[in-house]
């Protein structure tokens, strides 16, 4: 058994910090998702990856492309500058941080504020890179049975 910190940061090892949940338990905060989402890139998680995005953006993911820079990149590191949650059904969150990695190109920063939204006990990541196909009346695609409107695209900015 190999003994690893985890590379989310928390300077916990990884059976007792993300490695807890890339094996199946679930995530208790978007905080917590997003820094397993992040020790999934630096591992190689793909499937993870793509299970912990919003269901409804699933489909769109580019697998190859997220398997390319995940194992193609030495990841440096993560800095979590702040978390957000609201209240709420379903409960919402923001978090914002900064990972940084070194690729062919040189050393990299991205700085973001990732949307999370909780369904049924589970946290996902809204990816800002898949459109979610919903009008503002529609159902919300994250599942809560309310409007799209008055759920996801009031903290989307949509």
């Amino acid at each position: 058994m190999s003994v690893t910190v985890c590379p989310c940061g928390s300077g916990n090892l990884l059976d007792a910090c993300c490695g807890h949940y890339h094996a199946g338990s679930p995530a208790p905060d978007a905080q917590t998702l997003m820094r397993s989402r992040y020790s999934a890139y630096v591992l190689g998680l793909i499937d993870y990856l793509v299970a912990t995005t919003l269901p409804a953006q699933q489909a769109g993911l580019d697998r190859n492309a997220i398997a390319e820079w995940s194992t193609q990149s030495t990841w440096l590191g993560l800095d979590v500058e702040s978390a957000e949650v609201f209240g709420g059904q379903p409960e919402h969150a923001f978090v914002t941080f900064t990972a940084r990695w070194h690729d062919s190109a040189g050393e990299h920063a991205h700085r973001e504020r990732s949307a999370f939204v909780q369904n049924k006990g589970t946290w996902y990541f809204i990816d800002p890179t898949v459109g979610l196909k919903a009008g503002r009346n529609d159902p919300c695609p994250c599942a809560s049975g309310q409007k799209f409107k008055k759920c996801c695209a009031s903290y989307l900015g949509s």
